[in-house]
């Protein structure tokens, strides 16, 4: 018995460590905000107008990957919203002008957002762009 039961005990852990779902599709959860856009003259000195974004490409980005895994666009009132997910951390981010230096022309606006129970959805503060 007693060289079985080690046996047994690292098969269990085995099993239960390929049993942990990462981040991703494939859960119950969902991730959704809104993008709120500054216009800009073609200059980048004066703000012309803000208002909440539509058809602006949201990004996600799975846990620790490096690239994103999933796109969707703002509708008409700039809400966007990521479904299906599991629980686990999350990068949203949509691109914006970068009215300071202008170098590099355009940068990130990322949030991270934790999922920490199936059937959850997680709302995100205002993404803030510059057009």
């Amino acid at each position: 018995m007693r060289k079985i039961f080690p046996g047994l005990l690292v098969a269990a852990l085995v099993f239960m460590a390929g049993c942990l779902k990462e981040e991703g599709e494939g859960g119950t959860c969902s991730i959704t905000g809104k993008v709120y856009a500054y216009n800009y003259n073609a200059e980048l000195t004066d703000l012309r107008s803000q208002y909440y974004a539509p058809d602006e490409d949201v990004y996600i980005i799975y846990g620790l990957d490096s690239v994103p895994s999933d796109r969707v666009q703002t509708g008409p009132t700039g809400i966007y919203r990521f479904d299906y997910l599991r629980p686990g951390t999350y990068t949203v981010y949509v691109m914006s002008k970068n009215v300071v230096t202008r170098l590099p022309p355009e940068y990130a606006v990322k949030k991270t957002i934790q999922i920490l129970g199936n059937n959850q959805v997680v709302h995100v503060e205002d993404i803030e762009i510059n057009k």
